[in-house]
Parts: structure tokens; C-alpha cells; sequence
């Protein structure tokens, strides 16, 4: 026993710091870094420049290529590019055209080029969402099975730091840093990318590829609809984050209700929550590898649901107690350490889940789709959660973020049953 305990760790260990990690980490920041750049960037961009805040907040539509990318994903499975392969070919073009869209975007003057600005971040938008069909491709077609999870988890974290550096050079404006500077400075930071495509090597893919159009348009979507629990695996993938989305998305009102300030807001929140998310995807990133992604999805969705839960137990301590003046910064923020750690958790999962459903052949096509299709219920299902926090008040409406997380633990049992293996998991077999 004490032989095999010893024999696992040292797999974990030894998938923890294989040279493929570290390609995660630097495609992960890639993906993440030119996705803020039009979401916030342009946007202090725009502020310094004293341009009307309608106009900015029309800016919002040039983020349509990452909800539309399903439809020229097929191309990415069906051409192969003259140079560095089907993979690797695709993501260096799209990065070439997000170093080159950056710096051209910089040098127009906000006040007097919005048209072109416009056009330029909605080819930057294009091409990162080029770069993310391609990466995420990649990484399920470099990764096995078991080296799946804990990538995923080190990709996602190298996400969020890849938005973090490109917010964070903005803040280059305060120092009298011109704003084509920057913007040549983001252009310089992509190279980090681009540097890994070229070392890395190209994934080697046994299924055959794609040969004709009928082949990379249509049969990704009859290949994944012949499967034998098509229809759950998708019922799977718009409920299983369901109530959690629900719940983050009015955690700002119900915090300022419970009275706490913007600042404790952001220090707490942004602070430790999000501390909490990078232990959490990396911690299910490793659990994973010891336990399964099956067994993982069942632990960590109930641990979701139970720290969703929790959240009313704010709402429940009397607010003029002792107890309460004195311990509500502390209550709040292990709620929310626990709340973000059970998200990151989560989020290693279900992306790992839904890497695994993607057949080698059409990864770009079926991987887009299902990244498109996770999204709708959060957005109607947000656009509903303030009606339902005021009709219902703020404890019944966290359990009910909370029950709804049952109907996507229930599927696990059909479409995940708690003792499969990975590899029986693969592709709904």
C-alpha cells in the first residue's frame, strides 16, 4: 500500500514539474494577456483622452469574435498551414496578428480616430480569439489524459496573470508614459508567445485529420451527436456552473449591503478571492491526477454548492453585534477564500471535462462550441439573479445558487459514473 501511495506521488510530482507545464504556463499568459487589452486597456486609453463614456461603452460589440469564434474554427481543423503544422502554424499567424494589430492600434489619437480604433480592436479581438480556438486545441492534443487537469489549472492561473500584466501596464500612463509607448511595450510582451511556438514542438495526433470540407464543417457535430450521451453531456455543461455564476454575479450589491466599504471590497475580494481561485485550480489541477476527473467532478461540485451556501451566513449574524463589528471582515473574507477556492476547483474540472469530449480530429471546432455553449445559461441566468434576490431576499436566493448546482451532480451519474477511468471518460465512451 505504503509502495503504490508512493509510486502516485511521485507521478503527481513528476507531471507537477514536466517541461510541459511550463509551456502551459507561458500559452496560458498568451491567451489571457490581449484579452484585457480592448476590456480595460482601451478603455483608460480612451478616459485619459476624455472621450465620451456612450461611445465608450460601444466598444463592448468589438468583443463579438470570442462569442462567435465557433464559426471559423473548422478552418483550423481543415487547413494546415505551409509551416509548423496544423497547431502550431495557426497560433503563430494569430499571434503575429495580435503583435502586429497592437502596436498599430497605439498610434491613433483617440480624440480624432475612433473609427479607425475601432476597426484595429475589433481585429485585435479577431485575432486573439483565433489564438485561444488554436491554443486550447493545442493543449488537448499535447497533454495525456492524466497530465490534462493539473495543466489546465496552471493555464488558467497564467490566464489571469497574462491580464494582470496587460491592465497593470496601463498604469505606465501615470508616470507620463505615452500611451504609444505602452502599447509598443504590450506589443513587445506577446513575443513571449510567440518564442514558445517556435520551440515547442508540434502535438502528434493518431486520428486521421480531416480530409474534405463535408469532414470539417459537418461531421465534428455528427461525430459528437452519435456519442451515446450527446444531449447530457451538453445538459452537463450548461448546468454544472450554473449556480455558482449566479451567485458571483451579484456578489458586489450584496456585499455593499452587508455594509462593507469599496475598499474592503476590493482588498477582500480581488485580494483574497483571488488568492483562493489560483490555490483552487491549482490544488484541482493536482487532485485530479491522483483522483480522476470523474471522482474530482463530484467533490468539487458539492464543494461549490456548499460554499455558494455559506454566503447567507452574512445575512444572518446580527449586524450591530459585537461579534459583528468586530469579526465581519474576517467572516467575510474565509467566505469568500472558501467560496473562490471551491470555484477554482470547479473550473479545473469542468474545463478539464470538457477538453477530454473533444475528438482529436475536430478539437478547435468541438472545443470551440462547447467553450460558446458554457456561456449561455450564465448570461440569461445573470440577467435574471438581481429580479430573484429582491423577490426572494438574499438567504433563500444563495440556497436556491446552491440546489441548482444538484441537476449537474445528478448527470455525473450517467455521464461521468463515479469509478471511470479517465480514459473510459475520454470522448463519452
Amino acid at each position: 500500500m505504503k509502495q503504490k501511495f508512493n509510486s502516485s506521488f511521485l507521478q503527481i510530482i513528476k507531471i507537477m514539474l514536466s517541461w510541459k507545464m511550463l509551456v502551459m504556463f507561458f500559452f496560458g499568459f498568451s491567451s489571457g494577456f490581449p484579452y484585457y487589452i480592448i476590456k480595460d486597456v482601451l478603455k483608460f486609453w480612451m478616459m485619459d483622452a476624455n472621450v465620451d463614456i456612450a461611445k465608450i461603452g460601444l466598444f463592448a460589440l468589438v468583443g463579438m469574435p470570442y462569442t462567435l469564434k465557433f464559426v471559423w474554427s473548422p478552418m483550423m481543423d481543415g487547413f494546415i498551414p505551409p509551416f509548423l503544422g496544423r497547431r502550431r502554424g495557426w497560433i503563430l499567424m494569430a499571434q503575429i496578428g495580435l503583435m502586429i494589430t497592437i502596436a498599430f492600434l497605439g498610434q491613433f489619437d483617440p480624440e480624432q480616430s475612433l473609427v479607425w480604433i475601432a476597426v484595429f480592436a475589433l481585429c485585435l479581438n479577431f485575432f486573439g480569439a483565433s489564438q485561444d480556438i488554436a491554443l486550447d486545441a493545442f493543449r488537448r492534443e499535447y497533454l495525456t489524459s492524466k497530465e490534462l487537469g493539473f495543466g489546465t489549472g496552471v493555464w488558467m492561473n497564467a490566464w489571469r496573470l497574462g491580464t494582470f500584466v496587460s491592465v497593470g501596464l496601463s498604469v505606465l500612463a501615470d508616470f507620463n508614459v505615452t500611451w504609444q509607448t505602452i502599447f509598443f511595450i504590450l506589443t513587445a510582451v506577446m513575443g513571449v508567445g510567440v518564442i514558445t511556438t517556435l520551440l515547442v514542438p508540434e502535438p502528434v495526433v493518431e486520428e486521421g485529420l480531416p480530409l474534405n470540407m463535408k469532414e470539417v464543417i459537418i461531421e465534428p457535430f455528427v461525430e459528437f451527436f452519435q456519442r451515446r450521451c450527446a444531449i447530457l453531456i451538453l445538459l452537463f455543461i450548461l448546468l454544472y456552473k450554473l449556480g455558482d455564476n449566479m451567485a458571483s454575479t451579484m456578489a458586489i450589491p450584496y456585499i455593499m449591503q452587508m455594509g462593507f466599504t469599496k475598499a474592503q471590497y476590493f482588498v477582500i475580494v480581488k485580494g483574497v478571492g483571488m488568492l483562493g481561485l489560483f490555490g483552487g485550480v491549482l490544488v484541482g489541477g493536482s487532485i485530479m491526477i491522483r483522483l480522476g476527473i470523474a471522482k474530482s467532478l463530484y467533490v468539487f461540485g458539492v464543494l461549490q454548492a456548499i460554499s455558494t451556501a455559506f454566503f447567507a451566513v452574512l445575512n444572518n449574524i446580527d449586524h450591530g453585534s459585537h461579534f459583528w463589528i468586530e469579526y465581519s471582515q474576517t467572516l467575510l473574507g474565509g467566505i469568500i477564500a472558501f467560496e473562490f477556492f471551491s470555484t477554482g476547483l470547479g473550473q479545473a474540472a469542468y474545463a478539464t471535462y470538457m477538453a477530454i469530449q473533444t475528438n482529436k480530429r475536430f478539437t478547435a471546432t468541438q472545443y470551440a462550441l462547447l467553450t460558446s455553449l458554457m456561456g449561455v445559461p450564465s448570461v440569461f441566468a445573470a440577467s435574471l439573479t438581481g429580479y430573484l434576490s429582491i423577490y426572494l431576499g438574499w438567504n433563500i436566493f444563495y440556497y436556491l445558487c446552491a440546489f441548482i448546482a444538484i441537476p449537474g451532480i445528478l448527470l455525473l451519474f450517467k455521464i461521468a459514473p463515479w469509478n471511470v477511468s479517465n480514459e473510459v471518460l475520454e470522448q463519452g465512451k
